[in-house]
């Protein structure tokens, strides 16, 4: 584990939570495995029923921490943040979000593959891989457009503008919008009442909706051998140092 996430596990719940609120709970190598281990804990554990996401401080998640990606390794197939999504992917018990403030990159990503998401009103979702000079992950290039039509997926991956929560609820993305001092009540409503279920019931359930995913590992592979080759990119190293430096990007430069 690391101090950066904290597991709680009650009433066959088992809880996740950024907890690095100074930086709006951006996500380093270590939080990824801590988030991998925790996921794989809970689908070997018969007394957990469910797994709840949510973060500390003023914001869900600001997406991955860039200086943890400048330093990353070449490639990211099996990078912890690649083991994550896969393992996010294929969890068997019921994955739950509770959404506020920031939820940047891999903070709507993530959301692709919870079962119930539920968003305070101060949510802002956005999906900036293409300013980064990056492509989208998690799947989300077959599951966005899959959940609500190729345009306005090509829209919000494309342009990469943030979106609030309605918009996110009117697209297919949140299940319920609710007022943020309620958000974290609501999520633990909703995986109390997954826990007090028939277990075998719920995950054949989860894993028969699951099915129709079957190119999703496919669909990973492909956006991870990209993403490494634009993690290694001038793109990318641009985008990366102004948003560190916090000066509007100049890829004219990079055309030739």
């Amino acid at each position: 584990m690391t101090e950066h996430i904290t597991v709680t596990d009650t009433g066959g719940v088992l809880e996740i939570r950024f907890d690095r609120a100074d930086k709006k709970n951006a996500i380093t190598s270590a939080m990824y495995t801590a988030m991998a281990d925790a996921l794989d804990r809970a689908d070997a554990d018969p007394g957990i029923l469910a797994v709840l996401f949510h973060g500390a401080g003023d914001s869900f998640t600001a997406g991955n921490d860039l200086n943890d990606f400048l330093s990353a390794p070449r490639s990211v197939e099996e990078s912890p943040g690649g083991r994550f999504i896969r393992t996010i992917a294929k969890a068997r018990k019921v994955l739950i979000a509770a959404v506020h403030g920031s939820a940047v990159g891999i903070g709507t990503t993530l959301l692709l593959h919870c079962d119930l998401v539920y968003a305070g009103r101060s949510a802002k979702l956005a999906l900036p891989f293409v300013k980064l000079g990056l492509v989208p992950e998690a799947a989300s290039s077959l599951l966005l457009p899959r959940l609500m039509g190729y345009q306005r997926a090509a829209e919000l991956i494309l342009l990469g503008e943030p979106f609030d929560a309605e918009t996110a609820r009117d697209l297919g993305l949140v299940n319920r919008v609710v007022d943020d001092a309620e958000l974290l009540a609501a999520a633990r409503a909703a995986a109390a009442s997954v826990a007090a279920l028939p277990p075998s019931a719920v995950q054949q359930s989860k894993a028969l909706m699951k099915a129709s995913h079957a190119s999703v590992d496919a669909c990973m592979a492909e956006e991870l051998q990209r993403f490494s080759t634009q993690l290694r990119s001038a793109e990318f190293k641009e985008a990366a140092q102004a948003f560190l430096e916090k000066r509007p990007p100049n890829f004219a430069k990079l055309r030739g």
